[in-house]
């Protein structure tokens, strides 16, 4: 899954980016509310985490902005302030949770994956196909009766498939969904994390469709 980060304390910034992209996800951060609403507009996220106090323009605004043109991806605000009102304002704008500074990382976690759990409830909350079963919410995987550990990037590579099953997903589909923004490294580790996900669950459960990307299929079938 991936997740926007929209903070202007740097420090706090990367030290959440490094916690959440140890945890699997897809970490993009900018710094200020009009690249986030720029970059939250046109990219596909599953989460975004807002500070509400922003140069250029602040969290209220951001999140006012999202919802007023339809864009209903789950929103998590940060603050330094700490009122009733403030946490109204914010919720109010179409914030979905609301943390006051300063903040453990394990409350910050506990949230983004409640909030993630609360978007999928009642759609694909467990993703089934065949015999193979990914779960998001445990992270967990298996094959029949069989529990396969995996990575937390293997999950998210898998989960993008699963999500897709049946579908062709290209290597910059997968990047894009599994790395961050950033990422300026060779496309080809799609292939590594491939490779490794074949050798777990079984070498049919992932085809090559030439020139096109992946697809995920019912290896039972």
């Amino acid at each position: 899954m991936r997740l926007l980060i929209v903070e202007d304390e740097q420090r706090l910034a990367r030290s959440l980016a490094r916690g959440l992209t140890a945890e699997g996800f897809a970490v993009d951060v900018v710094h200020d509310g009009t690249e986030g609403l720029h970059r939250a507009s046109e990219g596909e996220y599953d989460l975004i985490v807002l500070d509400i106090m922003l140069p250029g323009m602040n969290g209220y605004r951001v999140c006012a902005a999202l919802r007023a043109a339809g864009d209903e991806t789950p929103v998590l605000m940060l603050t330094a302030k700490d009122g009733e009102y403030d946490e109204a304002e914010g919720l109010d704008t179409g914030a979905d949770d609301y943390l006051t500074k300063p903040f453990s990382y394990v409350v910050l976690l506990a949230r983004v994956r409640a909030l993630l759990r609360r978007r999928t409830r009642g759609a694909r909350t467990v993703l089934r196909l065949g015999a193979l079963t990914v779960d998001p919410g445990s992270r967990q995987v298996t094959v029949g009766e069989r529990q396969v550990v995996v990575t937390a990037k293997e999950f998210a590579v898998l989960e993008h498939l699963a999500v897709r099953a049946g579908d062709v997903a290209s290597k910059s589909e997968i990047l894009e969904h599994v790395w961050d923004f950033a990422y300026e490294g060779d496309v080809n580790i799609v292939e590594v994390y491939i490779s490794a996900l074949r050798r777990k669950l079984g070498p049919e459960w992932i085809a090559t469709v030439r020139g096109a990307g992946y697809r995920l299929v019912d290896a039972g079938a």
